[in-house]
């Protein structure tokens, strides 16, 4: 009858270390799901912050964009509004022709100013578009005033310089108007 004692006490060594390893690999579930709930904390913070740089880039980039735009084209309202003041100088010019030598002064001085309005968009980007007749009709920089039929020339061609145009930088500032033949007749 010893021997059942024996056995007794073998199955219950046998279920308490059963028992501490079942409470063993449970704390090591435990640990491991902590783990992975760490792991995918730390995924999550890794993505935001990632998100995050890329957003500070991004709007970076725009800033720098932004800029870059507003140095070149901010002062498209000012240079529009001085055209005028470009065609009046032409004209003057091109009026003080037909006058005389008397006075070579004034007409010298009003061409030294158009020059210098000319040197000033220049500066800033500004630069004339000068179509001749004979030049083909680009509607993508001219703007078509009248169309009439001309013996001598081919549909599309410019017939006729009424003001030149202006590019800013690489946008149109103001087309140059012009007359297009039509189908000569």
């Amino acid at each position: 009858m010893a021997e059942p004692k024996d056995d007794d006490f073998l199955d219950d060594i046998e279920a308490a270390e059963a028992d501490a390893y079942a409470e063993e690999m449970a704390e090591l579930d435990d640990e491991a799901v902590e783990i992975d709930a760490l792991r995918a904390e730390r995924d999550e913070f890794r993505d935001r912050f990632m998100r995050a740089l890329a957003d500070a880039e991004n709007s970076r980039k725009r800033a720098d964009k932004d800029r870059r735009e507003a140095e070149n084209y901010g002062g498209s309202k000012l240079a529009r509004d001085m055209l005028p003041v470009h065609d009046n100088l032409k004209r003057a010019v091109e009026a003080a022709q037909d006058l005389g030598a008397e006075n070579a002064a004034l007409i010298e001085g009003v061409e030294l100013t158009l020059r210098e309005l000319m040197n000033v968009f220049r500066k800033h980007g500004i630069e004339p578009i000068a179509p001749e007749v004979g030049d083909r009709f680009d509607p993508k920089v001219h703007q078509a005033m009248f169309e009439a039929p001309v013996p001598g020339t081919r549909a599309g061609d410019i017939i006729q310089v009424a003001a030149e145009g202006f590019l800013l930088h690489d946008r149109l500032l103001r087309p140059a108007q012009v007359g297009v033949s039509s189908t000569p007749g």
